[in-house]
């Protein structure tokens, strides 16, 4: 008998184990940087820097003017000033929105319009923001004044139609 245990072929080589990991820390391939002893160690703290060579400008030391570049600063007016929005224009949108909402139904409504016609005006002229307040406020007054007369209208009209149905009393 052979000595093969059972489940091996004894016409198969046996394969040779894989080589083992290099060491830890030690590198597989050589380094493509130089060793470390290529470059100087560097100053202690505290320890003056190394005088710069012969006819270059002197190096600032850290916290002194000129350590840092000095960049150009934005020439002034850089920044566009904000366009000032037309104080009627805010009032009439105010003003349209409280006659809306029936706290003053009609002096509201009636002032946000004349104060958005105003300040239309005031836009077209002085180029001011708040174009779109002032018109919002128009619109708003207008339609406040419309709500507002068809409200008194079928206020009176509802008098007028109980005033037509007549109340009789018996007198039992």
């Amino acid at each position: 008998m052979s000595d093969t245990s059972p489940g091996q072929n004894p016409q198969v080589p046996a394969v040779p184990a894989p080589p083992a990991p290099p060491a830890y820390g030690s590198p597989a391939q050589p380094s493509a940087y130089p060793p470390p002893s290529a470059y100087p160690p560097p100053a202690p703290y505290g320890a003056p820097a190394q005088p710069a060579p012969y006819g270059a400008p002197p190096q600032p030391v850290y916290g002194q003017p000129g350590a840092y570049p000095q960049y150009a600063q934005a020439p002034y007016g850089a920044y566009p000033q904000p366009v000032k929005t037309n104080t009627l224009a805010v009032i009439s949108m105010i003003a349209s929105i409280v006659g809306f909402l029936w706290f003053l139904p009609f002096i509201g409504s009636l002032a946000g319009v004349i104060m958005g016609h105003i300040s239309l005006r005031q836009i077209s002229q002085t180029q001011e923001g708040g174009r779109g307040l002032a018109l919002a406020g128009v619109i708003v007054g207008y339609v406040g004044l419309g709500l507002f007369i068809l409200g008194v209208i079928a206020f009176f009209a509802f008098i007028g139609f109980a005033a037509t149905q007549g109340a009789r009393y018996n007198n039992i």
